[in-house]
């Protein structure tokens, strides 16, 4: 199959039966809802190609996904015009949990916020010591989303995942495997290819065996993903109009700690 684009985002499936999806947007890759749109329909599509079994979810540049780019110009006004965007963006989001192939995600350099979030959409994750991980929505004053409610306590237990969410403490490749954020840890130059290898080994199964025990384990993920995300959603449409959002904004473009007042 001849490499296919979906806006930033381009597909390429091997002979190995595992396609690559890789996101063009260096060094940060910061999201938006036009960028998890390409995902979905870049999953969608594989979904319904015969000669894929596995993804690997990657990124052009230095980091994975920085998130949400909150220190371009006026991006807390634009936040605060919009309360439903998070709906709209998670909507979107809602299709890549929705699909049935697996996935495993390279994550060199950071997955911060919706890029923890995206990062945790997958089955499985590789990093290496460059891996930063950060839940960081409460340093920013202001709702977890990306559905990180149900995704995230499954893979790291509820007790941590509580931690990672009140505190948004940044950790390194280290401790994220340490407590299970991610499944193999790697060099920073092998991070796509030990993906890649992983894929491989899930895609040796057999295809229609693997989607079966996937879609048992998973359950009604999509639906589940769906309803946190609508009150991750209304959370952060509220909170987004208090002086602790727009502080938290501008501590992060200042590259200051934030001074919260609680209202």
């Amino acid at each position: 199959m001849a490499v296919q684009t979906f806006g930033d985002v381009t597909v390429e499936l091997g002979s190995n039966h595992v396609a690559v999806v890789e996101i063009h947007r260096p060094p940060a890759n910061y999201f938006d809802v036009d960028l998890i749109s390409a995902i979905s329909e870049a999953y969608e599509m594989l979904d319904d190609e015969p000669e894929c079994r596995a993804i690997v979810l990657c990124s052009e540049g230095k980091h994975f996904c920085a998130g949400a780019n909150f220190t371009a110009p006026a991006a807390e006004e634009r936040a605060a015009e919009t309360p439903a965007r998070p709906r709209d963006l998670y909507m979107e989001a809602t299709r890549i949990m929705a699909a049935k192939t697996p996935v495993v995600a390279a994550v060199q350099g950071a997955a911060i916020g919706g890029g923890l979030g995206l990062a945790c959409s997958a089955d499985f994750r590789v990093g290496c010591s460059e891996t930063r991980m950060s839940a960081n929505f409460a340093q920013l004053g202001f709702h977890h989303g990306f559905g990180l409610t149900i995704t995230l306590p499954p893979i790291v237990g509820q007790q941590r995942a509580l931690e990672l969410l009140m505190t948004g403490k940044r950790i390194d490749g280290e401790e994220a495997q340490r407590i299970g954020l991610l499944d193999r840890f790697t060099t920073l130059d092998d991070v796509r290819t030990a993906a890649i290898r992983m894929a491989e080994e899930i895609a040796a199964s057999a295809p229609l065996a693997v989607r079966s025990i996937r879609a048992t384990m998973r359950g009604n993920i999509a639906e589940r993903y769906r309803a946190a995300t609508l009150h991750e959603g209304f959370e952060q449409g509220w909170l987004r109009a208090t002086d602790d959002w727009r502080e938290g904004v501008r501590a992060t473009a200042e590259r200051r700690p934030p001074e919260f007042k609680g209202r």
